[in-house]
């Protein structure tokens, strides 16, 4: 026989063989049951949307480099991880954008032969790919600012509840009832972490993780520190809402300071233009027509 009609013969059925072999010997009874078991509890429906997104994730996290996962893991982490917005969902999402952004450069290039057209294209091709990016940064800053004006308050119905005889947990659980917005969400999230069985110290640190709110860090270090060495909760509470409501108003005298600076521009490139138009235009009307001898 012809060596390569065999070579032939041996590449096509080896890995026909190989398939059937793989596709005939699983156990899909027993490998159901065992992702039946490691599931349960863990949310099904997660799961299944998983296997539905999987060629795309998997696209998505090979393209990407590891830290570039780990910072925006960070940024979703910071924009509370928004339901429509999983992890999977933006590294599948962001080579498609991608692709969309250099169609839109290509088209634009060969458009016209002017730099700065081109220019345009490949700010197109950039901002595809890195806009999932901006929105996640631009709903985190959103988020952490929220926290950091509610916090103070937050701290002052903590501390009431706490002088009224309810233990620091209940106080917790108390304004996150009561509240409103992302703080109230992670003090409910902390007490959830509490009660599957995390301890207290792990907890307090996730919330300060979660966040990136320096004053937030500090209270939760206030109170890691005083539930290790066993000082008063409500003499802690006290300090750490009259520091806050101090950082507050420094914050608003700060904002107050710089809004001259920031009223000059509008001022100088959109009102003295007009004004010297309607002071000084007559005038000048009046020396053309002078000099021009009409």
């Amino acid at each position: 026989m012809n060596p390569l009609i065999l070579s032939s013969l041996l590449l096509v059925s080896l890995p026909v063989g190989y398939l059937a072999w793989s596709v005939l010997s699983v156990d899909r009874k027993a490998r159901t049951a065992t992702v039946e078991i490691l599931t349960r509890g863990r949310g099904m429906p997660e799961v299944v949307e998983k296997k539905q997104r999987g060629l795309l994730d998997a696209i998505g996290y090979r393209l990407a480099p590891g830290s570039y996962v780990r910072k925006l893991d960070r940024l979703l982490s910071l924009a509370g991880r928004p339901v429509a917005w999983p992890l999977g969902r933006i590294l599948a999402a962001k080579p498609v954008l991608g692709l969309v952004g250099a169609s839109l450069f290509i088209l634009i290039s060969t458009s016209s032969p002017k730099p700065i057209i081109k220019l345009a294209g490949l700010f197109l091709l950039f901002l595809g790919y890195f806009i999932p990016d901006l929105l996640l940064y631009s709903k985190g800053k959103e988020r952490q600012k929220a926290m950091q004006l509610e916090l103070a308050n937050t701290l002052d119905q903590m501390l009431i509840s706490v002088e009224a005889g309810l233990g620091f947990e209940g106080a917790m659980a108390r304004a996150g009832e009561n509240g409103k917005g992302p703080l109230a969400d992670e003090i409910v999230r902390t007490l959830q972490d509490m009660q599957v069985g995390r301890s207290r110290r792990e907890s307090y640190l996730a919330l300060a993780g979660r966040t990136d709110i320096p004053e937030l860090r500090s209270f939760v270090q206030a109170i890691v520190q005083a539930d290790t060495y066993g000082i008063a909760i409500s003499r802690v509470l006290r300090i750490q809402a009259k520091v806050m409501r101090v950082k507050r108003r420094q914050r608003a005298e700060e904002k107050a300071m710089k809004l001259p600076v920031m009223i000059l521009f509008p001022l100088l490139l959109f009102i003295f233009p007009v004004l010297f138009i309607a002071i000084l235009g007559p005038a000048v009307v009046n020396t053309v027509v002078t000099f021009s001898g009409q």
